[in-house]
């Protein structure tokens, strides 16, 4: 049967495959022969049919090369465009007359080429072959000969049997494809659990070693991935740089015991690389305050780059995931960690930082994957908020339908009618991206009523009465509409309207969040570490600025003045405590909105959002301490530095004569940002920036351990940077920052062209923290008019 070439049963098919076989009104593939050609019977002894072409071992065959008057190769070759038209024809099991072939090749002069009546008369079904080709000819109308006969035979008779083999084509790579994906699955799991055992057994023994391993010589291995899920990796512009935001990093060779190897999302130039060195062999130079005595540390601190960071362009991976696609880092990092102490801090968790560590076999300080995605979304901070029993917003979380979200936010308002605006929260979003607000009391048309009627009633009546379940009635009847008009996202260009807003916040789900009412107000953020032992130690604070709207952070002034410091400190260890119940391990940070309540006139503190990762502003404070040789105290909100030295060589080398006192040290204070953007950077190199900056009076003074430092990410565009400047009063350092942003877009901007920023916003900010103007306080219109039609925001 041709079913045997061609159809490969199911393994689990046993049963059908019998069944089809049994079934006599099956003939492959030409049923409209049925009463003209018959199945031969066992006895029949064919040389030649469809499916299995020239039976060399038949009786006919056999016959045919013994026959007296044969010439065995004019008959085998005469056989050949015989077995051809058979095929063309889709004959069942046409058969050959064996003694046929050598009589007619006998009668052929060996030139001649066989008529399609000469390959007819070896056929011992002839007529009904005769016909099938009469009748295919007609219905192609008479063109192509044998070959058209046999093009319409496919079209009316061919199509059921080719329709059969495609389908037990597609189910035999079907059934291959998944016995390989559910190996490919079986395989990763096995992978995954491996790995997570593993994770959890090197994490034990961390914590049992970890109070020699924090105080002996030892290796961090930073790898600033952000392990986000997929679709919000998409969503992330420059998804490199902003995992290279945080080379503030390399800084922990600020202990003697530590060496670092960072893991860089991009390749970095000789350029960027010298600027690196440079600038971490200053150690020395701000200890002592003498520029000689820079140091050569690159034994101390090694950058390494992936060699898949441009393998998967389109997959959006994060830095775990290139690394752990990248074998010759992994091998150069396992002879670099040979024989050492050393241990792994990430970014965003992800499983990939599971599996690196495993490779590297050395444990992670950080949270499983898992912990960490469920309580950093919105909803699940909002879950460890509530188990440390600190205040919070009024809202509601874990939001997931259209009524759900309806309901709550009517009983939102009419609970707190003193709310003027309310956030929408998508729970999977970072830095803003996700997040909504609208000022529903000013349009909410049933307000007025609602105020009288409660005023009418009074507090303890109206919580009871018919009028506070009318006027929730009113509020629900109004939302719909009224947020489809006046929602606003922040950002705009992925949320262009509310139902696209809408659609991803029920899709992930979010939160409903009041926001303070007050005209005054201040967020803040602070780094904390679990360490493996379990103790909660607080490692850095700071207010945030906003360049671009009050629900995005943009940087950073260090330490945060803005919060009585134990007050903050007790929340932070009850939210520390909370995290470590849930299994939380390592980096992570919290963010606070402080505000004065308008009838109390008493600050409120409430804890809005929770990220378990390593923060940039953590890694902006490991380049201020480096830079200034200095101690942050955040329960206390103070950063002491030694004091800068404007002595003389000549009267410091008369001092090492004589032993010297301890130097007293001095208050510090930081303006810090990783998000300064100006598309005309792209336009100068950055030796040449630093160079201009030096000669308008931007720089970093060693003796006085005071000024400013750049956080350069990378020059292929070079549209971004950070900058960290540092004095001993707020003000003072608030003004130089601006200032030196002034001074930058000065230097890099044509009159014509003055390109893509946000400088222009951060000043803005600056100012109304000072609470002054440009005119009067900054003035930086006497040095040149700021061209402010021209900057783009």
């Amino acid at each position: 049967s041709s079913s045997k070439r061609n159809i490969t049963p199911l393994p689990s098919s046993n049963s059908m495959v019998s069944a089809q076989k049994s079934k006599p009104e099956w003939r492959y593939p030409a049923q409209q022969l049925e009463s003209e050609v018959h199945t031969p019977s066992q006895t029949q002894d064919p040389c030649l049919d469809w499916g299995t072409a020239v039976h060399q071992k038949a009786p006919g065959f056999l016959a045919l090369q013994h026959h007296p008057h044969s010439s065995w190769g004019r008959a085998v070759g005469f056989l050949e465009p015989t077995e051809k038209l058979l095929r063309d024809l889709a004959v069942p099991l046409a058969t050959i007359n064996g003694q046929k072939p050598a009589q007619i090749s006998s009668d052929l002069d060996f030139q001649e080429n066989p008529t399609q009546s000469d390959d007819l008369s070896v056929i011992k079904d002839q007529s009904a072959v005769e016909k099938l080709l009469s009748r295919a000819g007609q219905s192609s109308g008479g063109q192509g000969g044998s070959a058209g006969a046999a093009a319409g035979i496919r079209r009316r008779a061919g199509g059921c049997g080719q329709q059969r083999l495609r389908a037990a084509g597609v189910i035999r790579a079907s059934w291959r494809s998944w016995n390989h994906l559910a190996r490919l699955r079986n395989a990763l799991r096995e992978a995954r659990h491996r790995h997570l055992e593993n994770f959890y057994s090197r994490a034990k023994h961390l914590a049992a070693n970890w109070n020699r391993i924090r105080t002996s010589r030892r290796t961090i291995i930073h790898i600033p991935s952000l392990g986000y899920s997929q679709h919000i990796r998409e969503h992330i512009p420059d998804l490199a740089v902003q995992q290279n935001l945080q080379m503030g990093r390399l800084c922990d060779i600020l202990d003697a015991n530590v060496d670092v190897i960072y893991i860089c999302p991009l390749a970095l130039s000789e350029e960027l690389l010298q600027y690196y060195h440079k600038l971490l062999g200053l150690q020395a130079a701000v200890r002592s305050g003498n520029p000689e005595d820079m140091a050569d540390l690159q034994d101390r601190f090694k950058i390494l780059t992936p060699e898949a960071i441009n393998s998967f362009p389109e997959h959006h991976m994060c830095l775990a995931t290139v690394l752990k696609y990248s074998p010759r880092t992994l091998q150069r990092l396992q002879v670099l960690l040979q024989g050492r102490d050393a241990y792994l801090v990430g970014g965003v968790p992800h499983l990939d930082d599971l599996a690196v560590a495993d490779e590297l076999q050395v444990p992670l300080l950080g949270s499983e994957p898992a912990v960490a995605q469920l309580y950093s979304t919105k909803s699940g901070s909002k879950r460890i908020f509530a188990s440390a029993g600190v205040p919070t917003p009024p809202g509601e979380w874990d939001i997931h339908s259209r009524e759900q979200l309806l309901r709550a936010l009517s009983q939102l308002i009419l609970d707190n009618l003193e709310v003027q605006r309310w956030l929408f929260k998508v729970d999977d979003e970072r830095g803003g991206d996700g997040t909504a607000f609208c000022d529903v009391i000013s349009h909410l048309e049933c307000y007025p009523w609602i105020q009288r009627e409660r005023q009418g009633h009074g507090p303890e009546v109206w919580s009871e009465s018919q009028a506070r379940e009318l006027a929730l009635v009113k509020i629900s009847q109004e939302l719909p509409g009224l947020l489809a008009q006046h929602v606003q996202p922040v950002n705009e260009k992925r949320f262009p309207t509310w139902e696209k807003f809408l659609q991803t916040f029920l899709t992930q789900g979010g939160v409903i969040e009041a926001f303070p009412f007050s005209a005054s107000l201040t967020n803040l953020t602070v780094d904390l570490l679990i360490e493996p032992t379990g103790e909660v130690t607080l490692l850095s604070s700071g207010d945030q600025l906003h360049a671009e709207g009050p629900l995005r952070s943009s940087g950073t002034t260090i330490p945060q003045r803005s919060v009585d410091p134990e007050v903050l400190k007790a929340l932070c260890l009850k939210i520390g405590e909370a995290c470590k119940s849930k299994g939380v391990l390592g980096y992570f940070s919290v963010d606070f909105v402080a505000f004065t309540h308008p009838q109390t006139r008493e600050q409120q503190v409430w804890a809005t959002d929770l990220d378990l990762c390593y923060s940039d502003q953590l890694a902006l404070t490991q380049l201020l301490m480096y830079m200034t040789d200095g101690n942050l105290d955040c329960g206390s909100s103070c950063l002491q530095g030694p004091l800068g030295s404007k002595e003389s060589k000549s009267q410091q080398v008369q001092h090492q004569v004589h032993t010297k006192p301890p130097a007293p040290s001095s208050p510090r204070c930081a303006v810090a940002s990783s998000q300064l953007r100006h598309s005309s950077l792209s336009g100068i190199s950055y030796n040449l920036l630093l160079h201009l900056c030096k000669a308008r009076g931007v720089g970093f003074d060693l003796q006085e351990k005071q000024g400013t430092v750049f956080v350069l990410y990378e020059d292929q565009k070079r549209h971004s940077l950070g900058m960290i400047t540092i004095g001993e009063d707020l003000q003072g350092v608030l003004l130089t920052f601006a200032r030196n942003l002034f001074i930058i877009h000065q230097e890099i901007s044509a009159p014509n062209m003055q390109g893509e920023t946000n400088f222009k916003m951060a000043i803005r900010d600056i100012e109304a923290i000072l609470g002054v103007t440009a005119e009067n306080k900054l003035r930086l219109e006497e040095e040149q008019p700021w061209e402010a039609d021209a900057v783009k925001e």
